[in-house]
């Protein structure tokens, strides 16, 4: 089968190589992968500056639905044929203190699919079926692929930020995550501006399309000046910072009222500088978010079956796993939103 791997440490090393279809352990299921989204990780993935553990040679790729193709020894409840998507998180320790609490995505022995296992981007790939989760009928594989990177900011959003109705929330960056994390936003009542650089017309475009209150083009507008005529000079009750932009750390405090919640989503890959006294001169609440957990899951199926939560309008590519250096070039260049590559 064909496979994109990441061959070796460091930036770069990445190829599409023919290997052996996976066979399931016990406990284990291989998956018929039908879609697959381009993360902004795996850009990060790529350049190898990020810190999630990594194991080269490995298949790259951890969002994604598909179909079983196989069952393990002792798998019940599962048949061939089942539409399925699956969290990334392959392994835990089990007995640390984040995964007796349910905060798994915290172990320190966390291994990754397509960081430290083969994952997705891929024709077959093998996953636990605690990992499991099926994708209703209604949800199509385009779609599917996307439930990850929607897991992840329902748990940012929901499980961390908290947002009450009414609020106004922030939203720095218009890719994909900020379009995921303003709907969630909306969903729970607040009222929501979306921020973007010059280059993010369009997709300042889909965030009003999906329900933003506001949007602010940085290249035309003072986001401070009007962000604090929206909320009488106060400032917003919560930021989501999505973009992963260093400049935005700044940018989003500032916007941020006194006694208000700042949360980071978007990874940067590079160690940024935060002027730490200014969170204490307004008394802010920072809280960083990472990956998703099962709650965050069953939540993220529940919003999408309920049509609370669009993915389709944020698709805007479809291609073949051998044009990947194609997608992962949108991407860099912020060309469209989310890329799905098909094996």
């Amino acid at each position: 089968m064909k496979a994109l791997f990441k061959t070796a440490t460091g930036p770069g090393h990445m190829e599409l190589r023919e290997v052996p279809r996976p066979s399931p352990g016990p406990g284990q299921v291989v998956i018929e992968v039908q879609a697959t989204g381009i993360c902004g990780s795996d850009l990060h993935v790529r350049a190898w500056d990020i810190k999630i553990p990594m194991r080269p040679p490995m298949s790259t790729g951890h969002e994604f639905s598909g179909t079983i193709a196989e069952l393990g020894e002792g798998v019940e409840g599962w048949q061939v044929g089942d539409r399925v998507t699956a969290e990334p998180s392959y392994s835990v320790c089990g007995h640390c203190r984040y995964c007796r609490t349910g905060a798994y995505n915290l172990c320190a022995e966390r291994r990754v699919l397509g960081y430290w296992v083969d994952g997705a981007f891929a024709e077959y790939v093998r996953v636990p079926i605690e990992r499991l989760h099926r994708l209703p009928d209604r949800i199509s594989f385009h779609e599917g692929a996307m439930l990850e990177p929607l897991a992840c900011c329902v748990h940012g959003v929901l499980e961390l930020t908290r947002i009450d109705p009414d609020e106004l929330v922030v939203v720095s960056g218009p890719g994909a995550m900020g379009l995921l994390a303003m709907q969630v936003a909306k969903a729970c009542g607040a009222h929501v501006v979306v921020i973007g650089t010059g280059i993010d017309g369009p997709r300042l475009e889909v965030a009003r399309a999906l329900g933003a209150d506001h949007t602010i083009n940085l290249a035309e507008e003072d986001p401070h000046d009007r962000v604090m005529d929206l909320t009488d000079g106060i400032g917003a009750d919560v930021v989501l910072e999505c973009s992963g932009a260093p400049p935005a750390v700044d940018a989003g405090i500032d916007l941020a009222r006194k006694q208000g919640r700042y949360t980071q989503i978007g990874l940067f890959g590079r160690p940024v500088t935060v002027d730490f006294e200014r969170i204490a001169y307004k008394e802010l609440q920072v809280t960083g978010s990472f990956a998703q957990r099962w709650t965050a899951w069953v939540r993220t199926l529940t919003l999408v079956e309920r049509g609370t939560i669009q993915l389709a309008p944020l698709i805007s590519d479809v291609l073949p796993l051998t044009a990947w250096e194609e997608g992962f070039g949108k991407l860099e260049r912020k060309e469209g939103l989310k890329i799905i590559l098909e094996p």
